[in-house]
């Protein structure tokens, strides 16, 4: 009962705070500026909630009051049903009526027409929520999750009850009220108000929908233009990172270690490089046109500027990515099986295209849906090889920044993107779902694998070696282009590109970064160093609900959370820009609205590995722990994250590395003065200076692997050689708990 009493008086003080002494709304300044303080009692817009109600006229903000007295009250009720009962009412209150209230009240006033029916006009309005308004929606959460406790859900346990709603409300906050605001949006005319001419007229818009190219017109509508690049960049990613792991795993190629190196470049290369890579080679001016044109007379054209430079890019970008997915699953097809295959006199092709490649099923499910989800999220190739040939990621971003802006259009866009990603994400998960494809069991399985059928083996060598030299080639490209005065014009040797980024020199006793990238790079790595530990935390404590904890509803939220990835980055950043651009959470311009992009963009893929690694551990180390007297938060602390540091490093590397790479969501988001890597990257690009961005891409390259081998010598450190430490751990854990 201490412990109970103990965190719910912390919760109680925090909120009463939250009303007494915070600014209850949005700070201009910030609110670390603490300019504030000067006109804390004597000024609207700084006051503290309980100033905001009586001295400002802002009466309707007395329920929340009423509801943080009434879960103060229950602090002295001795009746353990009674008091959960009304703290989970007055949590649950609180943080719907603050929710309601925001949406409801802006600026001047009523924003529905009919609250302002049912109560009348408004004296005046209230800006968007600030420090003291979140700190009381947060508290509120908690107040909510120890009633429930208090009341016995999930035993009682109060850590796991808050987690489990910290999560929910986070999610619903971060990930669904943008989705909804943006659908929303697309039946808002510019001031707010109701109009669905807008949406119908997008929506009806020949240059989305038109089909003109089958029936021989110039080129098909939007909508199928990137549906079918889609469809042909997931296809031939798969297929490429299929044959790459044929290779690697099913024949003696020579150069394995080199082919594995390959396919770390791509992920820690901004996506738009590859772009410009191509460009340098095959462009107008670049190194192949103009040597053809000088050897052979061809005239130089603009084949690679459309469709097929951006397929061509984008399958380069995303075939490492389907051979880290397939790899694994072409190891883990059971040998026996083939085995046993061939015992029945099939012969090699047979037993590859009938045993094999059907238990491969949920490894290429998983690369095509991510190729396809990849390529429609992608902005940056597109941007620089598109020309023309737009497709939904570019139209959205000119919607919102072009000479017309057109935040209906944009909001239409989206959600023709969104509805194309979340159909294959749900194709994928029909077509798998009741299959078992499981070939790894408790018993012994010593066999090795069958040899590839010698004309395949030909065939994944065809495509593969060809194009692990292609890939060679473009990246000696990038590593060369940041070298050379202009490419195709002046290719003498130059330092320049660097010195103009990186440049810094000593004045009076310090150092003057004077180069023009300095400001977006450590932007970039404050912002990426920041969000990091909060994804893999909220990863890993999502990962461990999910896996350690039955509650109602868990599948439907593991399912919420993992549909969260199907959202591309173009979706997420606009429908970032259309929810906190204005109240009740305005962030837009922030670096808080930079880190929670991140953050809650990246949190599936720390969710799936803090499964993986949380599944392998046996749950009586849990349960042992708990024995002896520790609680849910010690047992985490003690024995759970010691054993999973692996998995914290792979969370914090991934986190940090598609931080800095992120371009597709970051572009809608920057400012002037928070502007990320990439997005100054891309303004290069649109104005010619490609020697200084490709420098400044190698520059993130090189301190990406920077990074990534620093973690992965900590993790060498950290590596368990015994399971019986494992025990170990568990028993020192509790041992301590108990003389505790």
């Amino acid at each position: 009962m201490d412990n109970r009493n103990r965190r719910l008086d912390l919760t109680l003080i925090a909120g009463i705070a939250a009303f007494l002494l915070f600014p209850w709304y949005r700070i201009e300044g910030g609110f670390l500026s603490f300019n504030w303080l000067s006109g804390f009692f004597n000024d609207a817009a700084d006051g503290p909630g309980l100033l905001q109600i009586f001295a400002y006229g802002r009466l309707w903000l007395a329920v929340a009051l009423l509801a943080l007295l009434a879960a103060v009250s229950a602090r002295f009720i001795t009746n353990s049903m009674l008091r959960g009962t009304i703290l989970a009412w007055a949590g649950g209150v609180g943080v719907v009526f603050l929710a309601l209230q925001g949406l409801a009240i802006g600026f001047s006033g009523w924003n529905w027409s009919l609250t302002e029916n049912l109560f009348g006009t408004l004296a005046n309005g209230q800006p968007a929520m600030g420090a003291g308004a979140m700190l009381s929606a947060f508290l509120f959460v908690l107040i909510f999750a120890f009633g429930l406790a208090e009341r016995g859900v999930m035993k009682g346990d109060a850590f796991v009850v808050a987690t489990i709603s910290l999560l929910v409300f986070l999610v619903a906050i971060f990930v669904f009220y943008p989705i909804g605001s943006m659908f929303v949006g697309g039946f808002q005319d510019f001031d707010g108000s109701f109009n669905a001419s807008g949406f119908a007229r997008n929506i009806q818009d020949p240059s989305i929908w038109s089909l003109s190219c089958v029936i021989g017109g110039d080129r098909c509508g939007l909508a199928w233009r990137t549906l079918w690049l889609a469809i042909m960049t997931a296809s031939g990613s798969t297929l490429l990172g299929l044959a790459f792991a044929l290779v690697a795993t099913r024949t003696r190629f020579p150069f394995k270690k080199g082919l594995r190196l390959l396919t770390v470049l791509p992920i820690i290369t901004p996506p738009f490089v590859i772009g410009l890579a191509l460009t340098l080679l095959f462009g107008r001016a670049g190194m192949v046109t103009t040597g053809l044109s000088d050897l052979f007379g061809i005239e130089p054209s603009r084949w690679l500027y459309g469709l097929t430079g951006i397929w061509i890019a984008q399958v380069l970008s995303f075939t490492p990515i389907s051979f880290l997915v397939l790899i694994g699953v072409v190891e883990g097809v059971s040998p026996s099986m083939e085995e046993a295959s061939q015992t029945l006199r099939a012969d090699r092709w047979r037993t590859f295209w009938r045993v094999s490649l059907p238990l491969m099923k949920p490894g290429l499910a998983n690369a095509f849906l991510i190729g396809f989800i990849e390529s429609m999220a992608d902005f940056g190739n597109p941007l620089v090889l598109g020309g023309s040939h737009g497709v939904l990621s570019t139209e959205i971003f000119f919607a919102v920044v072009g000479s017309q802006t057109d935040p209906s259009r944009a909001a239409v866009l989206a959600l023709i993107l969104l509805c194309f990603t979340l159909s294959a994400f749900l194709a994928q998960r029909f077509w798998l779902a009741g299959k078992n494809f499981a070939t790894v069991t408790g018993k012994g399985d010593s066999g090795s694998h069958i040899a590839l059928p010698k004309s395949l083996s030909i065939f994944v060598h065809a495509l593969v070696i060809p194009w692990m030299i292609f890939t060679v080639v473009v990246y000696g490209m990038i590593a060369f282009g940041g070298f050379v005065k202009t490419w195709g014009l002046d290719n003498s040797l130059t330092l320049d590109h660097y010195a103009r980024a990186f440049s810094f020199s000593l004045r009076d006793g310090g150092i003057a970064w004077t180069g023009v990238a300095w400001n977006s790079f450590w932007t970039t790595m404050e912002i990426a160093l920041i969000s990091a530990p909060l994804t893999a935390a909220v990863g890993l404590a999502t990962a461990y609900v999910i896996v350690r904890q039955k509650f109602a509803g868990r599948g439907l939220f593991e399912f919420a959370l993992m549909m969260s990835f199907a959202i591309p980055g173009t979706v997420i950043g606009i429908s970032y820009i259309m929810a906190f651009n204005l109240p009740p959470l305005e962030m837009t311009g922030t670096a808080l609205i930079l880190v929670a992009c991140f953050v809650f963009r990246n949190m599936p893929v720390g969710v799936r590995g803090g499964i993986a690694a949380m599944s392998q551990l046996d749950k009586s180390l849990d349960e042992a722990s708990m024995t002896l007297r520790a609680n849910s938060f010690r047992t985490i602390r003690k024995v759970i994250l010691p054993l999973l540091r692996p998995a914290i490093t792979a969370a914090l590397v991934y986190s940090f590395v598609r931080a800095i790479t992120s371009i597709s969501a970051v572009i809608f988001l920057v400012s002037a003065q928070y502007n990320m890597a990439t997005s100054y990257i891309v303004g290069l690009v649109e104005n010619g200076e490609y020697g200084v961005a490709i420098a400044y891409s190698s520059m993130l390259i090189v301190v990406m692997i920077t990074v990534i081998t620093g973690f992965q010598l900590l993790v060498g450190e950290r590596r368990l050689r015994r399971e019986n430490r494992i025990h170990r751990v568990a028993a020192t854990a509790t041992t301590q708990e108990k003389t505790a």
